[in-house]
């Protein structure tokens, strides 16, 4: 079956017995703080579970873009290596919300791998939880007997709760699970060994197919386990692997999801897939990692070189290594195979079919810029052992090769082992070892169980209307990272904005309407779609009502840049064109920033242009117009701009500043009529990545500070000048005049050093063939000796010169050697510089030939000419 009809029959099975068919969740995870990535399908349903949020449908199933580059079986550099692992995959899934459980979720597995997908039973295992005596948990058997209703209880494995009871995390709902295996082996090989024995033992040809995970407890911070409010089914099933089995592959990249990039690959390469290991793991690493890269980017991820965009960066990276190493692909390729993959894709997620010429431009300046830094790395190493001692690399070394250079370990071995070297590999890994302890430090934080106060799993957000209001706390926990103890509450109705959309969340105060203790509210976060406030202190009387109050002034000019942002998005499509899409942004109080794809630089004339339309809708006066719960398609018909990268519910909330010029799909904050705003003024313009602008705006208070500022520099500028009537005639006068004086002080300077040129050529010394030059000079600057020591050089044969000067107390040292007496004499000007500016307190370098050094002490210049001419000759 190809993975279009695989895909297919799994939703129309589920959907035929009453699941909501659910699109997927982006695969860069926005409001989750414990997640950079969807690393499994059952996070979009993460607030359901743990009862954050009631589910709108009590059944689902959907396919879902996953990524993983941790974990089990999941490091990056194992991907490629083994043919069933991969960064991304699509997992799907069925989903029960406290309806069905056991019985309906083994029997559907059963009817849809052997039914309609053909699966060989005799191929197929099942595991069940064996039980586990640390959670006092007893065995599965309820799983056990409905599976022995479909298949030889021969064939169902008893495992233990490493393999067979699914966590979410350190703590959170949990449950045992059942997984479906199959053995892929040729018939003469199961023949040969019983299938039974490779279940969960990483064999190749024996692989999990589908994990069917029964939540029916929550683990709590101390370890101990408590039954969830309502049992739920949680299923995946990666798309690759059902994809391999329905036709017996040997490899998840024989499969369409891959071939075609391979088929691809070839051409670009003029190699072919299956000739070689080596080749053969290029092309699986790259057919793999160019889907994780393509679906990061279209959905919002740019690579950079911190957090999700590291993950990205080093996904690409990794990609055009092998390339680059195994398949002597030496200019940029990953691009390439953008267009045909987006196209497989464009009726499951079109998001990539949408953006295809961005992605391309994208990820190929990504491709060129490693390039380089590869050619570096490789000079760098080609440094190493062309000037190294002994025959071995330093595991420090190896390491700064694979961290600043990106240089895998066994990239750095190959060419050294061409090159007669070995390399320091514990050295390595210890330094490897200490990259992630710091990173865990960093990372580390310790989060305690929500203590709750009421059960409220609806909770009200009233901040587009109200700043301040009367509220309960619903549930806390304490947390504490690099030493520091925090509070996070949870109210059962908020004015506080979360941060998300990218606009920064509230701070503001919590005072007790009994005691009137008052704490303070450093910052509001989303998890999910839970809204959750960071408090300094937890209230003494938590369970009394609480007067909640955003900061107004702070909301106030965050709002004002909230909505000068959608007027300057619209600005800008109008001025630059419909190409221009948002890729990123931040509002705060002091400013807004805005990503957006355009392919060149913003010229003033486009900037003052920008600028104009936004400032006339501020001066228009235009009434904000929202409609906060417009059916999706309905807004999109209407011609609402939606986001990329952004999952929209089925209700969503409508953002309009005049309908003709600014309609956008939003959730944040903004203000009731645009002059409020106030005034809006671009400050910067720059280049984000390739094919990505970033443009810094503000308004508000901002904007008038700047204005005070930029008219106050303008008028002591007129006065320091005596108000001239013309000031830009007058400043532009002033420049000529100082390019012109300018001209003469360097024509000055340059006879100056002729003539102390001609008293040098005098004072030379032929001391046993060396023509000796040690002399003070003086002269303009550091770069005038320096143009000393070079002409001396040319016109002089077996020269040793040094020459010190003083320029207004501070000494410079100069030394020049012929090349033929450094290689003669073994002189060499670098250490001679090092070891003489020490009389000037001082320090310099260079090379063997030449070096400079500058100093503190001028006091010590006749120190150094003595040592010169005591020099051996």
């Amino acid at each position: 079956m190809t993975s279009e009809e695989v895909r297919s029959a799994f939703l129309k099975f589920f959907e035929s017995r009453g699941h909501a068919v659910v699109q997927s969740a982006p695969i860069v995870v926005k409001n989750d703080p414990t997640l950079m990535f969807t690393n499994a399908g059952m996070n979009q349903f993460k607030d359901y579970f743990l009862g954050n949020k009631k589910a709108p449908y009590t059944r689902a199933v959907d396919t879902q873009k996953c990524l993983r580059v941790s974990g089990k079986h999941n490091d990056l550099e194992e991907v490629g290596v083994d043919t069933y692992h991969h960064t991304m995959f699509e997992m799907l899934g069925n989903w029960s919300f406290g309806d069905y459980f056991k019985k309906d979720a083994i029997a559907w597995a059963w009817e849809l791998l052997t039914d309609h997908y053909k699966l060989p039973k005799d191929r197929l295992y099942v595991t069940v939880f064996g039980g586990d005596l640390g959670d006092n948990l007893p065995a599965d058997t309820e799983s056990e007997a409905f599976w022995k209703e479909h298949i030889d209880a021969n064939r169902i494995i008893r495992s233990s709760k490493k393999d067979n009871f699914w966590e979410m995390g350190d703590t959170g709902p949990c449950g045992s699970c059942s997984e479906i295996h199959m053995d892929l082996r040729s018939d003469e090989e199961r023949n040969a060994q019983d299938g039974k024995a490779l279940v969960n033992d990483d064999h190749p040809q024996v692989i999990e197919l589908w994990n069917l995970v029964f939540m029916e407890f929550n683990r709590l911070a101390d370890g101990s386990l408590v039954s969830l409010p309502e049992k739920h089914v949680d299923t995946g099933m990666g798309l690759e692997r059902v994809v391999r089995a329905t036709d017996l592959l040997n490899s998840n990249y024989d499969t369409d999801l891959f071939q075609n990039t391979i088929s691809e690959l070839e051409k670009i390469c003029g190699q072919s897939y299956g000739t070689s290991e080596q080749t053969d793991i290029a092309f699986r690493v790259i057919a793999d990692h160019i889907r994780a890269i393509t679906f990061c980017i279209a959905d919002g991820q740019l690579p950079s070189n911190t957090g999700a965009g590291y993950v990205v960066r080093r996904i690409l990276r990794r990609a055009v290594r092998y390339g680059y190493s195994f398949l002597n692909l030496k200019e940029p390729f990953l691009q390439a195979l953008v267009p045909s993959l987006a196209n497989r894709f464009k009726n499951v997620f079109p998001e990539a079919e949408n953006q295809v010429d961005f992605l391309r431009n994208i990820i190929r300046k990504e491709e060129e810029t490693f390039l380089r830094t590869l050619n570096i790395g490789l000079e760098k190493l080609g440094q190493i052992t062309t000037n190294s001692s002994g025959k071995s690399i330093d595991g420090k070394v190896a390491f700064e090769l694979y961290d600043t250079y990106g240089f895998p370990l066994d990239l750095t071995k190959l060419i050294a082992h061409e090159n007669g070297f070995s390399v320091d590999e514990e050295g390595f890994k210890v330094e490897l070892a200490e990259q992630k302890k710091r990173s865990r430090a960093d990372a580390a934080k310790t989060t305690g169980d929500w203590i709750i106060l009421q059960e409220d799993a609806h909770q009200e957000f009233i901040g587009y209307d109200h700043l301040e209001a009367n509220i309960t706390i619903s549930r806390y926990r304490i947390i504490e990272q690099k030493g520091k103890k925090l509070v996070q509450l949870v109210f059962n109705l908020t004015p506080f904005y979360g941060e998300s959309g990218g606009q920064v969340g509230d701070t503001g105060t919590l005072t007790g309407t009994e005691d009137q203790e008052k704490v303070h509210i450093l910052d509001t976060k989303k998890e999910n779609d839970l809204i959750v406030h960071i408090a300094n202190a937890l209230p003494e009387n938590p369970d009394q009502y609480f007067k909640a109050e955003v900061n107004r002034k702070r909301r106030d000019e965050i709002t004002k840049n909230h909505s000068a942002t959608h007027l300057m998005h619209s600005a800008l499509r109008n001025v630059l064109g419909d190409h221009v899409a948002q890729k990123g942004s931040l509002v705060d109080e002091n400013r807004l920033r805005f990503d957006f794809s355009h392919f060149e630089k913003v010229t003033s004339d486009q900037m003052a242009s920008i600028e104009h339309l936004v400032n006339e809708k501020i001066r228009e006066s235009v009434d904000l117009w929202e409609d906060r719960s417009m059916p999706y398609q309905q807004a999109i018909d209407m011609g609402v701009t939606a986001l990329f990268g952004e999952k929209y519910g089925d209700v969503v909330r409508v953002v309009v500043f005049d309908k003709n010029y600014s309609m956008e799909l939003c959730g944040g904050t903004h203000v009731a009529n645009t002059s409020s705003i106030g005034g809006f003024k671009i400050i910067s313009e720059s280049s984000v990545a390739a094919g990505v602008r970033r443009v810094e705006a503000i308004t508000g208070e901002q904007y008038e500070a700047y204005l005070r500022e930029e008219l106050s520099l303008l008028q002591e500028v007129r006065e320091q000048l005596g108000h001239p009537k013309d000031l830009v005639k007058h400043i532009t006068q002033l420049i000529s005049e100082h390019k012109s004086l300018s001209d003469k002080i360097e024509d000055f300077k340059q006879l100056q050093t002729d003539a102390v040129y001609s008293e040098l050529k005098k004072s030379v010394e032929n001391r046993n063939g060396v023509n000796v030059v040690i002399n003070r000079v003086e002269v303009a600057d550091a770069n005038a000796v320096k143009d000393l020591c070079y002409r001396l050089k040319n016109d002089f044969e077996n020269l040793f010169c040094v020459l010190v000067a003083d320029f207004e107390g501070k000494p410079n040292i100069s030394i020049m050697i012929s090349d033929n007496l450094v290689q003669e004499k073994q002189w060499n000007a670098g250490q001679l510089i090092r070891e003489w500016s020490k009389h000037i307190s001082g320090g310099g370098g260079g090379q063997s030939f030449f070096a400079q050094a500058g100093g503190k002490d001028a006091s010590g210049l006749d120190k150094v000419l003595e040592d010169a001419k005591n020099l051996t000759y």
